[in-house]
């Protein structure tokens, strides 16, 4: 039953409108006091040329005369021109237990993207560089968006676009060639490639000789000169070594690793295809696009003076490649928002590929704030930078530290599995805590904190939940066996107002491409069965009340298990 629906057709009806006309404004009011739904009536106004607090007064004396509907609600009241509809406590728990028993483990899911394709590209390091804690945002965001995205049905592909090419480098090559017997690569490889960038940088910015000596070995590099691209394997290698490791501990994987490079070959069909667009004008030595006729003063480049290409002129080939290889609805970019331009010229440009409309609608840039050092903000070229693997290896101590003094009765191996899904649960969900757009600064303390709005916390409730239905004999009753009346006090209604809610969030977090409103929905709903476990005594003589209320407990454990798995977090067999 969709009491959403229902007051939409229902006030549809009344007004002599369209229900689509009504349907959006039907909401959720922010306050519980204001109901389970609510619909501001100054929508009509103009429509009925009356004032909101009349049309409100009207319709609520029109509704109240519907017997079958209002058999669905206790009240309706108005406040401020707004219809606040309370729904029967009888039908909510109803509606929310039989939404959820057709589902139960797999709550949540849906077909709503079949046959929908979606690629999403994100983490996608520089190879050569650590892996630092600024990467990190790009990975969790992406992965957590791929997940909801499969989850809803979507064909979906994740994919790392790996930093691989560029004048970069060749800068890079430039100061192996010059210093690189200084080194030794036996171990930690990339603390010794980002050490030799760091000076092979600093150099290129005192002196504007060698910074062209790196312009014309990336020139080389992409014609194919032997050495240089032995030399490039040879860090890619290293720096994939490196990555693996880290995506295993986050339990990442991808359907594609195609890095810029592999691009490279496809760069002159794409030349040709903008050249032949009238699109390219030349520009000092070089050849751009203008895009000011698309509201974009800057014009994006797309050809060096010395011939070679630019990130530009292989993201535009990536795109072409996608269209062709992917036939994509959506192709969504998780790059932070200091990019927020680039992308904006990237999408403007490639209307000029010749690809049809539905393909640069289906481009989408999701940006986020940058990762901040208490002192300030990372850059890998003057070597500050906080490296993603020593933040892991920090919060996973931390929290097995916590664990010792908390519970003696695990082993170390339990301890070392346990402190794993929590460390590495406390960085994912710190990261998509809050708004994706907001700077951020990692607090260790407070992401291990087990009691505040974090990983930890909600992990330790689905930990509980377990807990309980096993001391009640770890048998779920069937929901058919349910009394209902059962669950009709305040706070099993406040459960299960949230758990009913899940798919609604799925699809929000989605629209929004914001996982952050899903991150929040499961703190609500660990804080809700949190005061429901406190003010309800779940194993008692009362068999018909101990059922319902495993089932609620049933309920909740599967809502915050799914969606801490869309977010990836683990959920542990015990805290």
């Amino acid at each position: 039953m969709d009491f959403k629906t229902i007051i939409a057709e229902n006030i549809a009806k009344e007004v002599n409108l369209n229900i689509n006309e009504i349907s959006d404004f039907v909401e959720v009011p922010k306050e519980k006091s204001n109901g389970d739904f609510s619909f501001p009536c100054f929508k009509l106004a103009k429509e009925l040329k009356k004032a909101p607090q009349i049309i409100a007064e009207e319709l609520k004396t029109k509704l109240e005369a519907i017997a079958e509907f209002m058999d669905l609600f206790e009240k309706i009241d108005v406040v401020n021109g707004f219809l606040n509809f309370y729904v029967s406590k009888v039908h909510l728990v109803k509606e929310a237990t039989e939404k959820f028993a057709k589902q139960d483990k797999e709550y949540g899911i849906s077909k709503e993207g079949e046959g929908k394709r979606v690629i999403i590209e994100y983490s996608s390091p520089n190879i050569a560089k650590p892996f630092h804690i600024g990467h990190l945002k790009t990975t969790i965001i992406g992965h957590s968006l791929y997940n909801i995205y499969k989850y809803l049905g979507y064909k979906t592909f994740g994919l790392n676009h790996l930093g691989d090419f560029g004048t970069q480098f060749a800068k890079l090559i430039e100061g192996y060639k010059r210093w690189g017997e200084e080194y030794d690569f036996s171990s930690n490889p990339i603390d010794k490639l980002a050490d030799i960038y760091r000076r092979i940088n600093q150099l290129c910015t005192d002196d504007e000789e060698v910074l062209e000596i790196c312009r014309e070995n990336f020139k080389k590099l992409e014609d194919g000169d032997e050495e240089y691209v032995a030399l490039w394997t040879k860090f890619k290698e290293l720096s994939l070594i490196e990555f693996e490791k880290i995506y295993d501990e986050l339990g990442i994987t991808f359907d594609e690793y195609d890095g810029e490079a592999f691009y490279s070959d496809k760069i002159p069909e794409v030349l040709d295809i903008l050249n032949k667009s009238g699109a390219v004008i030349e520009s000092e030595g070089a050849k751009i696009i203008d895009l000011t006729d698309q509201g974009i003063d800057s014009p994006i480049m797309v050809q060096k003076s010395n011939g070679s290409s630019i990130y530009a002129t292989r993201d535009l080939a990536t795109i072409l490649y996608r269209v062709r290889q992917y036939d994509y609805d959506k192709n969504i970019y998780v790059v932070g928002n200091e990019q927020g331009l680039y992308f904006r010229q990237l999408f403007a440009a490639s209307k000029y590929l010749g690809i049809e409309q539905k393909y640069i609608d289906g481009l989408e840039h999701v940006g986020y704030g940058i990762i901040m050092l208490p002192e300030g903000k990372m850059s890998t070229r003057k070597g500050n930078f906080i490296k993603a693997q020593d933040i892991i290896d920090e919060t996973v101590n931390k929290v097995k530290s916590i664990m010792k003094d908390k519970n003696t009765d695990l082993s170390d191996e339990e301890t070392n599995k346990i402190a794993n899904q929590v460390g590495i649960g406390a960085i994912v969900f710190d990261y998509l805590h809050d708004n994706r757009n907001k700077t951020q600064i990692f607090d260790i303390n407070e992401a291990t904190n087990f009691n505040g709005e974090t990983g930890p916390y909600i992990q330790y409730t689905a930990v509980r939940t377990k807990s309980v239905i096993e001391k009640a004999g770890g048998i779920i009753p069937k929901f058919e066996d349910i009394n209902l009346e059962k669950l009709t006090d305040d706070y099993s209604i406040s459960v299960l107002k949230l758990i009913s809610n899940f798919g609604q969030i799925l699809n929000t977090a989605l629209e929004k491409s914001e996982p952050s409103i899903l991150s929040r929905y499961l703190i609500d709903v660990a804080e809700s069965y949190s005061s429901f476990y406190n003010a309800n005594k779940i194993i008692n003589d009362d068999k018909e009340l101990q059922e319902a209320r495993i089932y609620l407990t049933h309920m909740v454990n599967i809502t915050l298990t799914n969606g801490l798995n869309l977010l990836g977090i683990e959920v542990p067999e015990k805290m």
